[in-house]
């Protein structure tokens, strides 16, 4: 049997998180042996749509797969924190049109994003041990789609920290305006995103706001997960389920 493993993430124009995509690839790869093959690819942002980048992924990896009498495995990971609608419904609606122009001779399989992956509590966990604050927030994207916001909800709770979404309500605002009423004086941010980018930048320009709207509190904010050993070990353990 032959494998070959694909982490698709949402893609930006901004060249840091590719960058980052790119690092994260090599550090998967080396958790494999030389005859496995890793690449990249981003749902949204790309010449190519998924399917055709799934596609020619497959070309690269396996050759004339209709000539080959091995069973080929391509391995899709989907490298999101939410459930949302990318996860749920365009990324599998991508590989069911890459699988019908492929055929047979590979196998796609779609593996868990990476959000669901319970240990990636403990990488939030780790970084919120390195920042002393007396509260915390996890601001995440946030999604349209229902139910997506209960992952983030569970996950806060466990952190021991109050969630916020930037594209949905409840903001970073409100809830520093909860925080501020409540009487904390030192607030730490904690981004829920994989790499830094134009939303990460956003952040930061909003949190040096709220540091002029409230003078008389210290903010500050953590880095998001970024490409780390520990990240490919959580993505190498969604492929191997």
């Amino acid at each position: 049997m032959s494998s070959a493993y694909l982490l698709v993430s949402h893609g930006s124009r901004d060249r840091r998180p590719e960058i980052a995509m790119q690092q994260l690839a090599r550090l998967v790869c080396q958790k494999l042996s030389s005859d496995h093959l890793v690449s990249i690819a981003a749902l949204e942002m790309s010449p190519q749509p998924l399917h055709e980048q799934i596609q020619q992924f497959a070309k690269s990896a396996f050759g004339d797969y209709s000539l080959s009498q091995n069973e080929n495995r391509l391995k899709i990971v989907p490298l999101f924190l939410l459930p949302g609608v990318h996860v749920m419904t365009d990324i599998p609606a991508e590989v069911a049109l890459a699988q019908q122009a492929i055929g047979q001779d590979i196998m796609i399989e779609l593996q868990p994003y990476l959000g669901s992956h319970p240990n990636l509590e403990k990488l939030l966990a780790k970084q919120i041990a390195a920042i002393k604050a007396e509260a915390w927030i996890l601001l995440a994207h946030g999604s349209r789609r229902p139910g997506s916001k209960e992952t983030v909800e569970l996950i806060a709770a466990s952190l021991g920290t109050v969630a916020a979404y930037w594209a949905n309500p409840p903001g970073l605002e409100l809830r520093v305006k909860e925080l501020v009423a409540a009487g904390y004086k030192e607030i730490a941010i904690l981004p829920y995103f994989l790499f830094a980018g134009g939303i990460t930048d956003a952040i930061a320009a909003s949190i040096e706001e709220l540091k002029l709207q409230f003078s008389a509190v210290n903010f500050q904010l953590a880095e998001p997960l970024g490409a780390s050993a520990e990240l490919a070990e959580l993505i190498w353990d969604l492929t191997d389920r």
